[in-house]
Protein backbone atom coordinates (compact mmCIF):
# COMPACT_ATOMS: atom_id res chain seq x y z
CA UNK A 1 0.00 0.00 0.00
CA UNK A 2 0.88 3.63 -0.06
CA UNK A 3 -0.06 6.84 2.01
CA UNK A 4 0.62 10.31 2.33
CA UNK A 5 3.95 9.32 4.14
CA UNK A 6 5.40 8.60 0.53
CA UNK A 7 4.95 12.09 -0.41
CA UNK A 8 5.83 13.32 3.26
CA UNK A 9 8.66 16.10 4.13
CA UNK A 10 9.83 16.20 0.00
CA UNK A 11 13.42 17.05 -0.69
CA UNK A 12 14.77 19.87 -1.93
CA UNK A 13 15.52 18.36 -5.60
CA UNK A 14 18.94 19.71 -6.89
CA UNK A 15 19.63 18.03 -10.54
CA UNK A 16 23.26 19.50 -10.40
CA UNK A 17 23.99 17.28 -6.76
CA UNK A 18 26.76 14.98 -6.69
CA UNK A 19 30.09 14.12 -7.92
CA UNK A 20 28.72 12.04 -10.72
CA UNK A 21 26.73 13.00 -14.20
CA UNK A 22 23.65 12.79 -15.38
CA UNK A 23 22.99 10.56 -19.18
CA UNK A 24 20.66 8.03 -20.55
CA UNK A 25 21.23 4.14 -20.02
CA UNK A 26 18.84 2.44 -21.25
CA UNK A 27 17.06 5.11 -22.91
CA UNK A 28 16.20 6.26 -19.00
CA UNK A 29 17.45 9.12 -17.20
CA UNK A 30 20.48 8.33 -15.11
CA UNK A 31 22.91 9.51 -12.41
CA UNK A 32 25.77 7.81 -12.88
CA UNK A 33 28.69 7.17 -10.29
CA UNK A 34 32.07 5.45 -9.92
CA UNK A 35 34.69 3.83 -12.07
CA UNK A 36 33.11 2.91 -15.69
CA UNK A 37 35.97 0.05 -15.53
CA UNK A 38 34.26 -1.31 -12.80
CA UNK A 39 32.45 -5.37 -13.37
CA UNK A 40 30.19 -4.40 -10.51
CA UNK A 41 26.65 -2.26 -10.50
CA UNK A 42 24.49 -1.07 -7.93
CA UNK A 43 20.93 0.64 -9.31
CA UNK A 44 19.47 2.34 -6.71
CA UNK A 45 15.75 2.87 -7.58
CA UNK A 46 14.37 6.19 -6.25
CA UNK A 47 11.38 7.02 -4.41
CA UNK A 48 8.49 8.88 -6.24
CA UNK A 49 10.51 12.65 -5.55
CA UNK A 50 12.94 10.87 -7.97
CA UNK A 51 16.14 10.36 -9.12
CA UNK A 52 17.47 14.56 -8.42
CA UNK A 53 17.14 13.93 -4.64
CA UNK A 54 20.56 15.09 -3.09
CA UNK A 55 20.47 12.73 -0.26
CA UNK A 56 20.07 9.52 -2.71
CA UNK A 57 23.09 11.01 -4.97
CA UNK A 58 25.19 11.34 -1.73
CA UNK A 59 24.38 7.75 -1.71
CA UNK A 60 24.93 6.81 -4.73
CA UNK A 61 28.75 8.35 -4.53
CA UNK A 62 29.04 6.81 -1.01
CA UNK A 63 28.02 3.14 -3.12
CA UNK A 64 30.74 4.27 -5.84
CA UNK A 65 33.30 5.05 -3.15
CA UNK A 66 32.90 1.27 -2.05
CA UNK A 67 34.15 0.29 -5.80
CA UNK A 68 31.10 -0.46 -7.26
CA UNK A 69 29.81 1.57 -10.37
CA UNK A 70 26.06 3.43 -9.00
CA UNK A 71 23.21 3.60 -11.36
CA UNK A 72 20.63 6.23 -9.65
CA UNK A 73 17.23 6.10 -11.52
CA UNK A 74 13.81 6.72 -11.03
CA UNK A 75 11.09 4.32 -9.82
CA UNK A 76 10.41 3.06 -13.91
CA UNK A 77 10.94 -0.69 -14.47
CA UNK A 78 14.61 -1.34 -14.26
CA UNK A 79 14.99 -3.83 -16.59
CA UNK A 80 16.63 -1.63 -19.68
CA UNK A 81 18.73 -0.18 -17.18
CA UNK A 82 20.03 -3.64 -16.14
CA UNK A 83 20.53 -4.57 -19.93
CA UNK A 84 22.22 -1.98 -20.94
CA UNK A 85 24.96 -2.75 -17.97
CA UNK A 86 25.04 -5.92 -18.69
CA UNK A 87 25.98 -5.13 -22.49
CA UNK A 88 28.66 -2.70 -21.10
CA UNK A 89 30.57 -5.71 -19.33
CA UNK A 90 29.30 -5.53 -15.79
CA UNK A 91 29.53 -8.78 -14.39
CA UNK A 92 27.26 -8.57 -11.11
CA UNK A 93 24.19 -6.52 -10.21
CA UNK A 94 22.95 -5.35 -7.16
CA UNK A 95 19.61 -3.12 -6.63
CA UNK A 96 18.36 -1.23 -3.84
CA UNK A 97 14.95 -0.05 -3.90
CA UNK A 98 13.47 2.94 -1.76
CA UNK A 99 9.69 3.35 -1.11
CA UNK A 100 8.47 2.92 -4.59
CA UNK A 101 11.42 2.26 -5.84
CA UNK A 102 11.48 -1.01 -3.62
CA UNK A 103 8.63 -2.27 -5.69
CA UNK A 104 10.69 -2.21 -9.12
CA UNK A 105 13.65 -3.15 -7.11
CA UNK A 106 11.77 -6.58 -6.06
CA UNK A 107 10.72 -7.82 -9.72
CA UNK A 108 14.18 -7.72 -10.80
CA UNK A 109 14.90 -10.48 -7.56
CA UNK A 110 11.75 -12.09 -8.80
CA UNK A 111 13.25 -12.86 -12.58
CA UNK A 112 16.62 -13.11 -11.05
CA UNK A 113 18.12 -10.01 -12.91
CA UNK A 114 20.19 -8.83 -9.91
CA UNK A 115 21.96 -10.55 -7.61
CA UNK A 116 20.66 -9.07 -4.69
CA UNK A 117 18.52 -6.44 -3.28
CA UNK A 118 17.77 -4.56 -0.15
CA UNK A 119 14.19 -2.57 0.07
CA UNK A 120 14.58 0.39 2.27
CA UNK A 121 10.87 1.96 3.61
CA UNK A 122 9.36 -0.48 0.84
CA UNK A 123 5.87 0.92 -0.76
CA UNK A 124 3.35 -1.47 -2.44
CA UNK A 125 5.56 -4.59 -1.76
CA UNK A 126 3.25 -7.40 -0.48
CA UNK A 127 4.03 -10.74 1.12
CA UNK A 128 3.29 -12.20 -2.30
CA UNK A 129 6.54 -10.36 -3.86
CA UNK A 130 8.47 -11.68 -0.88
CA UNK A 131 7.52 -15.30 -1.78
CA UNK A 132 8.83 -14.57 -5.33
CA UNK A 133 12.12 -13.58 -4.13
CA UNK A 134 14.80 -15.63 -5.36
CA UNK A 135 17.98 -13.99 -4.28
CA UNK A 136 19.38 -12.81 -1.04
CA UNK A 137 17.19 -10.01 0.33
CA UNK A 138 17.40 -7.18 2.75
CA UNK A 139 14.47 -5.20 4.27
CA UNK A 140 14.54 -2.22 6.54
CA UNK A 141 11.48 -0.72 7.52
CA UNK A 142 10.68 1.81 10.16
CA UNK A 143 9.03 1.66 13.62
CA UNK A 144 6.61 4.93 12.48
CA UNK A 145 5.82 3.41 9.32
CA UNK A 146 2.24 3.75 7.90
CA UNK A 147 2.95 2.26 4.28
CA UNK A 148 4.74 -0.87 5.33
CA UNK A 149 4.18 -1.14 9.00
CA UNK A 150 6.23 -3.29 11.53
CA UNK A 151 3.63 -5.53 11.02
CA UNK A 152 3.91 -6.47 7.55
CA UNK A 153 7.73 -6.15 7.42
CA UNK A 154 7.57 -8.77 10.45
CA UNK A 155 5.22 -11.02 7.64
CA UNK A 156 8.34 -10.33 5.37
CA UNK A 157 10.80 -11.75 8.07
CA UNK A 158 8.46 -15.21 8.55
CA UNK A 159 8.14 -15.64 5.25
CA UNK A 160 12.04 -15.78 4.57
CA UNK A 161 12.54 -17.81 7.49
CA UNK A 162 10.76 -20.48 4.82
CA UNK A 163 12.83 -20.34 2.48
CA UNK A 164 16.72 -21.29 3.55
CA UNK A 165 17.85 -20.88 -0.19
CA UNK A 166 17.13 -17.82 0.22
CA UNK A 167 19.67 -15.24 2.52
CA UNK A 168 17.58 -12.51 4.16
CA UNK A 169 17.99 -9.73 6.69
CA UNK A 170 15.45 -8.11 8.20
CA UNK A 171 15.68 -5.22 10.27
CA UNK A 172 13.19 -2.12 11.61
CA UNK A 173 14.68 0.92 12.46
CA UNK A 174 13.52 2.19 15.60
CA UNK A 175 12.24 6.28 16.22
CA UNK A 176 11.99 6.84 12.94
CA UNK A 177 9.45 7.64 9.80
CA UNK A 178 8.65 6.16 6.35
CA UNK A 179 11.04 7.41 4.02
CA UNK A 180 14.17 8.04 6.96
CA UNK A 181 16.88 6.91 5.01
CA UNK A 182 16.78 9.25 2.16
CA UNK A 183 14.42 12.42 3.30
CA UNK A 184 16.69 13.07 6.15
CA UNK A 185 16.77 16.39 7.37
CA UNK A 186 20.73 17.08 7.22
CA UNK A 187 21.07 19.31 10.22
CA UNK A 188 19.11 17.00 12.52
CA UNK A 189 21.99 14.54 13.98
CA UNK A 190 20.11 11.93 15.24
CA UNK A 191 18.01 11.77 11.68
CA UNK A 192 21.68 11.70 9.90
CA UNK A 193 22.36 9.01 12.70
CA UNK A 194 19.74 6.82 11.82
CA UNK A 195 19.89 7.25 7.66
CA UNK A 196 23.57 6.40 7.90
CA UNK A 197 22.83 3.58 9.76
CA UNK A 198 20.67 1.91 7.16
CA UNK A 199 23.28 3.02 4.37
CA UNK A 200 25.76 0.92 6.09
CA UNK A 201 23.70 -2.10 6.43
CA UNK A 202 22.41 -1.71 2.78
CA UNK A 203 26.06 -1.47 1.73
CA UNK A 204 27.24 -4.58 4.07
CA UNK A 205 24.34 -6.23 2.02
CA UNK A 206 25.68 -5.69 -1.21
CA UNK A 207 29.02 -5.72 -0.51
CA UNK A 208 28.41 -9.56 0.90
CA UNK A 209 26.56 -10.58 -2.37
CA UNK A 210 27.36 -8.33 -5.08
CA UNK A 211 30.55 -10.04 -6.43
Amino acid sequence: MSSHQCTDNPPNLDPNSGSGHVEKLGGLDTYLSGSTHSKLAVVLVSHVFGYETPQLRKLADKVAEAGFYAVEKGFEDSKPVVEALKNKGITAIGAAGFCWGAKVAVELAKQELVKAVVLLHPSRVTVDDIKGDKVPVSVLGAEFDQVTPPELVMQFEDVLATKPEVKSFVKIFPRVKHGWSVRYNVNDPSEVEAAEEAHKDMLAWIIDHVK
